[in-house]
């Protein structure tokens, strides 16, 4: 398998090149199962989180370690939108994603009792890639559903051009 390296705040991975579309390969990032790279991209994320935020929000999976180890070291809780309905799930806020990178659209889901954590929040929104920037709108209009205020948008990772909203990110990614 090709692979591409990656280095985030002094750590370097060398991850598998993927072909989401025809003719067009990424570098796959995962957090899952890697501590030393999740600290590393958190404590180059943390100055940037801007002074007053109250709740970080992220969405499973791969984004999910960052979250859990920034909201640590800032001593903040973080709320998970999920990527498809859970049983237990009540009164959701459902945000379809208009388009993503890796061609396949998707719904974002909150339930009722995590979206409540948010209501009158000062809200991070924290992800792990951002391409295009339309998970990133789908999780504000979600913060914003639930009476959040976003006051900042993280992502370890920038891949490809600009995405179509500002976001603070701390390493770049080709798309190949």
């Amino acid at each position: 398998m090709e692979t591409y390296p990656i280095t985030i705040g002094g750590v370097t991975r060398h991850v598998p090149l993927i072909e989401p579309l025809p003719g067009r390969r990424i570098p796959l990032v995962e957090f899952l199962g890697d501590p030393e790279l999740v600290r590393a991209a958190a404590k180059a994320l943390k100055p940037f989180v801007p002074p007053g935020t109250e709740v970080l929000f992220t969405t499973e999976t791969s984004p999910i370690p960052l979250a859990h180890v920034l909201a640590e070291e800032l001593g903040l809780p973080y709320v998970v939108a999920r990527r498809r309905r859970r049983p237990y799930m009540e009164d959701p806020i459902i945000q379809e994603v208009q388009t993503l990178t890796l061609g396949v659209g998707e719904v974002l889901w909150l339930d009722r009792r995590f979206a409540e954590k948010l209501l009158n929040q000062k809200v991070v929104l924290l992800s792990d890639v951002v391409s295009s920037g339309e998970t990133m709108k789908a999780m504000e209009r979600m913060v914003v559903r639930a009476g959040g205020k976003v006051v900042g948008r993280l992502a370890a990772f920038r891949q490809g051009g600009n995405p179509s909203l500002d976001v603070v990110t701390v390493a770049e990614l080709p798309v190949l």
